[in-house]
This record gives structure tokens, C-alpha cells and sequence, in this order.
């Protein structure tokens, strides 16, 4: 079993990133103040099913006592809750089953139906925006006077493509990239877990390629165990993920605004020499310097927190110090590079000219 389904949340504090969310449903089953429709939005990889699946096994928790809110994983319900196979609960996948008919077969007629064994029918359809209009129409009538017993979670990673009928009709909830902190930690939870040694350098390399998701890192590290080492090295670790190279953006950049062409040119050559991917570390260099402009502009709170480390945010507020038509100027320079095609017998010699032109300009 990959990981993220082996080690998927069985409990709500097992949800990390999320706190705000998780604690407003808290206190919705504790004071048994539920929604009948709730709308679950956000990047992939955040947890929006898992948080459903947790809120209907919660529900119907056989052992949950009032003003409670952890499932139990012990009773019937739970066990079944856990292995997929509760009948109270039914999930659509909307990116399969967009049309009328399914939504209609599927929801409709069984929110008719009360609960088998459990207190609530949960129905949760994920990919949501997926559905036709005339499944939407069809769906509205039902989230406007449900039954008592029927809860409906719509997941969806694009919001805006949503009627707005629909959106009215649900308690809207916003899920958000976790930090690589966060991420980092629970990596190194399921390493020990598996009783696998992993530095923790490779964890943040993990962390930082996931993009603040935490499916994506637990993918990347399943990936990464397949090596089938019990202490995996960083060598190793770069063949199935491609490392940060933070360090020589840091160098070549600071040589860059301290107009040092010979300098910054020769990271770029001690990059190739390595067998690191000029590409990669474009990429990576634009990447650093959005990071840079919007700590200049106050943002990195906001936009920033999945992405960087301790170290890495010093990096960004020292640069941060730069004028904005420097970091500007350099940012547009290096993006213009990305769709330009490289020499082939030279391949770094477009980055170096660039860096000339950037250093004579600044």
C-alpha cells in the first residue's frame, strides 16, 4: 500500500495544516450545529477527502459520546469507515460521472433512502466543478431541502468554475498548502514508522518539490523507500528526486547584484560540471527571486510559509533589501531565458550572456 493511503489521517488530529478547518467542524459536532451541504476547496493533495471521510466517520461514530468529536476506530462503524466499505457513505467521482442521469441515480434518489446503520447519509462529490449544468440543477433542489440525515461535501481544486447557486447553498471552506515545516515533520513521522534512516536535508528537498502538498511528498517519499535502503543517502535520494540547488542560487545571485560576472558565470559552469540541469536551475533561480519579491512587498507570511525553511528565509529578507527594479529587472531576465531554446554545443552559454547583460544593466 503507498503511503499516503497507509498512513491517511484516521482521526482529526491527525490532519496537519488545516487547523482552522478542522477546528470550526470541532466544535460543529461537539455542539451538533452541522450544515447540510459543506464545499471543500483547495489545491490537491490537502486533504479535503480525507476530511470528509473523518467528518462522516465522526457522525457516525457508534462510540463518540456528546460533546465529543474524535472517532473512536474501534466500533463497527469506524472499522467500515475504514476499509471503504460503510454503506452510509457514498462518494461520486464527478470527473467520471459529470452527467444528470449519474447525479440523479446516484445522490439524488439515495438521499431519499435514510441511513442504513449510521445516523447520517454522507454523500461526498469530489472533483465537483466536473458536473454538467444539468447535474448541478439537478443537485441544487436536493442541497435546498435535504433530509435530516443527509449531509453533502462537495471537494473541488477549481472553485470558480462552480455555480454560484451551489455555492450559496454550502458552508465554504478554503483548504491551503501546508509548510514544508509541517510537512517535514510528518515525513520524518512515517520514516521512523518504517524504520527507514532519512536525512532530514532529503525530507525539505521532499517538502520544497511537493508544493506544499502533503500527498505529494508522501508520494515522493514512497518513492523514495523503493530503494529498498534502510538509510538512504542524499546520492541516492537525487536519482529519484531532483535536489534543491538553493545554495548556488543564493551564490549566483549575490554575485549577480554585487556585479560580479566572472563569479556568477562560474557557478553556473560548476552547476554543468556536477551534472546538475541548467533548466532545473533556471527554474529553481526564478523561483527564489518571486520569493524575494514578494518578501519585498510583505507577502512572504501569506504566499511563502509551505515553501521555505529558516535558513531559506533569512536568504529571501537579505535579498529582499535590493531594489524592487533590480529584483524586477533580474526576474524578467531569467523568465525571457526559460522560452528561448538552447545552443547545443554550448549549452550554458545563453545564461552566461544573460548574466552579463544583467550585471552591465544593473
Amino acid at each position: 500500500m503507498v503511503l499516503y493511503r497507509k498512513y491517511r489521517p484516521k482521526k482529526f488530529s491527525e490532519v496537519i495544516g488545516q487547523e482552522k478547518i478542522i477546528n470550526i467542524l470541532k466544535n460543529e459536532i461537539k455542539q451538533n450545529r452541522l450544515a447540510h451541504a459543506y464545499l471543500f476547496t483547495g489545491p490537491r493533495g490537502l486533504g479535503k477527502t480525507t476530511t470528509a471521510r473523518l467528518l462522516a466517520k465522526s457522525l457516525n461514530c457508534l462510540n463518540r459520546k456528546p460533546g465529543k468529536y474524535e472517532p473512536c476506530n474501534k466500533c463497527n462503524h469506524c472499522k467500515s469507515l475504514n476499509n471503504g466499505n460503510f454503506l452510509d457513505l457514498i462518494e461520486l467521482d464527478a470527473a467520471s460521472q459529470t452527467g444528470v442521469d449519474n447525479i440523479r441515480k446516484n445522490v439524488i434518489s439515495h438521499s431519499n433512502i435514510p441511513p442504513r446503520s449510521g445516523q447520517y447519509k454522507i454523500f461526498v462529490i469530489d472533483e465537483a466543478h466536473m458536473l454538467s449544468n444539468a447535474a448541478f440543477n439537478a443537485l441544487l433542489k436536493t442541497l435546498e431541502e435535504p433530509p435530516e440525515y443527509a449531509i453533502f461535501i462537495l471537494a473541488t481544486t477549481e472553485f470558480h468554475k462552480l455555480p454560484e447557486t451551489i455555492v450559496s447553498r454550502c458552508q465554504r471552506f478554503d483548504f491551503t498548502k501546508v509548510s514544508l515545516r509541517k510537512i517535514v515533520k510528518r515525513l520524518k513521522e512515517i520514516a521512523k514508522k518504517e524504520k527507514i534512516e532519512v536525512d532530514e536535508n532529503i525530507l525539505k528537498m521532499i517538502a520544497y518539490r511537493s508544493e506544499g502538498c502533503v500527498r505529494d511528498a508522501e508520494s515522493l517519499l514512497s518513492q523514495l523507500f523503493a530503494i529498498g535502503d534502510k538509510k538512504i543517502s542524499l546520492n541516492k535520494a537525487s536519482l529519484v528526486i531532483p535536489p534543491t540547488q538553493t545554495g548556488k542560487v543564493v551564490s549566483l545571485l549575490s554575485n549577480i547584484f554585487n556585479k560580479d560576472k566572472d563569479k556568477a558565470i562560474k557557478v553556473i559552469n560548476e552547476v554543468l560540471d556536477k551534472g546538475g540541469s541548467l533548466e532545473q536551475f533556471l527554474s529553481d533561480t526564478i523561483d527564489f527571486l518571486r520569493k524575494v519579491i514578494f518578501s519585498k512587498i510583505g507577502l512572504e507570511n501569506e504566499n511563502l510559509q509551505w515553501q521555505i525553511d529558516e535558513k531559506v528565509e533569512k536568504q529571501i529578507k537579505d535579498f529582499a533589501k535590493e531594489d524592487m527594479d533590480s529584483l524586477i529587472q533580474a526576474t524578467e531576465s531569467f523568465v525571457n531565458l526559460q522560452t528561448r531554446p538552447n545552443y547545443e554545443k554550448i549549452p550554458q552559454l545563453l545564461l552566461e550572456l544573460n548574466i552579463i547583460k544583467i550585471c552591465n544593466k544593473l
